[in-house]
């Protein structure tokens, strides 16, 4: 890695660890659901809890409920990828219209056939007005990351195909509500 890059990978973790450390009102080493959302609505982004606890769930490595500093890098990550395919599109419109949000998500890496796509699309578009705001977009990407990283659960061959008895399914529609 050649020097500027790692100046500021290194200062982008130290301005990532002073916003944590404001968020981490109790100084505990770790934010709450609560937490983060009021941190993100700071910044415009408006999401319900369900969705910042999937946010959180995602990236919770060590499965304590909570978010650490490197957990939070991680789903920083996510978001600046997914904000970047948002911001690519958007045309200074402030939303994507269904032909972006496909787009969009084949940047991310989400290649879902029409029925899939447009399906998880009607189940985030709550207007129905086809207009994709930016959290709406991030709610609809973290449904996509969480569901596939429970499909990749399931697809220990990892032949894009899995095979699930009653209780699994169960699991898996319980595990992927947003």
């Amino acid at each position: 890695m050649n020097e500027s890059v790692e100046l500021k990978m290194e200062n982008n973790n130290a301005m990532l660890r002073e916003w944590f450390d404001r968020v981490d009102s109790h100084k505990t080493g770790t934010i709450t659901a609560p937490q983060l959302k009021s941190a993100l609505a700071v910044g415009n982004l408006e999401f319900p809890i369900s969705v910042v606890e999937q946010m959180i769930k995602m990236y919770d490595f060590d499965r304590n409920g909570t978010m650490s500093f490197e957990e939070f890098i991680a789903l920083n990550k996510f978001l600046l990828k997914v904000q970047h395919a948002f911001s690519d599109l958007e045309r200074g419109r402030g939303f994507l219209v269904l032909d972006d949000v496909f787009e969009a998500l084949v940047k991310i890496g989400f290649m879902l056939d029409s029925p899939a796509f447009y399906s998880a699309c009607a189940s985030f578009d709550q207007s129905k007005s086809g207009m994709f705001r930016l959290d709406v977009f991030i709610s609809l990407c973290i449904f996509l990351q969480s569901a596939r990283n429970l499909f990749n659960s399931f697809d220990t061959a990892k032949q894009g195909r899995v095979t699930l008895d009653l209780n699994q399914f169960v699991y898996c529609t319980s595990n992927c509500r947003i």
